[in-house]
C-alpha cells in the first residue's frame, strides 16, 4: 500500500480539526474552546492548529460556517424534490422536528448566531448563507405560482426560525401545530392547493348564485 503523501496527510490533519472543532463548539460553548482542548481531542500536535489555519477564531468560524452551510444545503434539495413548494416546506418542518433541543446542529447554529453579534466577517457569512437559502425558497414559491413569493418567503422563514427556537423551550410543539399556517402563508397560486386563489364573482344586489 503506498504510504499518504504530505500533502494528503495535511488534508486529513485540517478536515480532522474542522470537523472535531464543530464537535466542540456544540459541545462547550464557542468561547471555551481552545488550541489545547482542540488538539487534544483532535489527536494532534497544537502547533497544527495554526499551521493550517490563521487563527483559532478563524478555523471554527469556517468550522460552524461549513456545517450551517450543508445543514442549508440539504434543505433546498428538500424543497426541490418535493412536488410543491407548500409539500416542500411542510417536508422541511417534519427534519426540523428532531432539532431545537440538546442535539449537537442547533447547539452550533445557537453559538454561531450569539458570536456573530460580535464577530463582523461571521455575521456577513452567515447573513450570505441565509440570504441564499431565502432567494432558493423564494424561488421554489415563484416556480409554485405563488403571487407574492418573496414576501411569502420571508414569512415561511421567520416560522421555520420559531418552530425551532420555541420547540427548543416546549417539546410539546410539533410540526402538525404549525402545518396549518405553512398552508395559508403558501396556498395562494401552489399547485398543491389547487392553483391560484378564486375570487369570488360579483352579483347584484337580489341575484341568486
Amino acid at each position: 500500500m503506498v504510504p499518504p503523501t504530505a500533502a494528503e496527510r495535511g488534508r486529513e490533519v485540517r478536515e480532522t480539526l474542522l470537523a472535531t472543532a464543530g464537535e466542540l463548539i456544540a459541545e462547550l460553548g464557542w468561547n471555551s474552546v481552545s488550541t489545547r482542548i482542540l488538539a487534544q481531542r483532535a489527536g494532534v500536535r497544537p502547533g497544527l492548529v495554526h499551521y493550517h489555519f490563521a487563527s483559532l477564531p478563524d478555523l471554527l468560524r469556517e468550522a460552524a460556517m461549513r456545517t450551517i452551510r450543508r445543514f442549508l444545503d440539504s434543505t433546498t434539495e428538500v424543497l426541490d424534490a418535493a412536488p410543491s413548494a407548500t409539500a416542500g416546506i411542510e417536508e422541511l418542518l417534519s427534519v426540523l422536528e428532531k432539532y431545537g433541543g440538546p442535539d449537537p446542529l442547533t447547539l452550533l447554529m445557537s453559538e454561531a448566531f450569539m458570536t456573530a453579534t460580535r464577530d463582523e466577517q461571521l455575521r456577513a457569512e452567515l447573513g450570505e448563507a441565509i440570504d441564499r437559502f431565502r432567494r432558493d425558497l423564494t424561488d421554489r414559491l415563484a416556480r409554485s405560482g405563488h403571487g407574492s413569493p418573496e414576501s411569502a418567503a420571508t414569512a415561511v422563514m421567520a416560522l421555520l426560525d420559531g418552530f425551532v427556537l420555541h420547540k427548543a423551550l416546549n417539546p410539546a410543539i410539533t410540526a402538525a401545530t404549525i402545518t396549518p399556517s405553512v398552508r395559508r402563508i403558501t396556498a395562494i397560486g401552489d399547485e398543491s392547493a389547487g392553483g391560484p386563489e378564486q375570487q369570488p364573482q360579483h352579483r347584484e344586489v337580489g341575484e341568486t348564485p
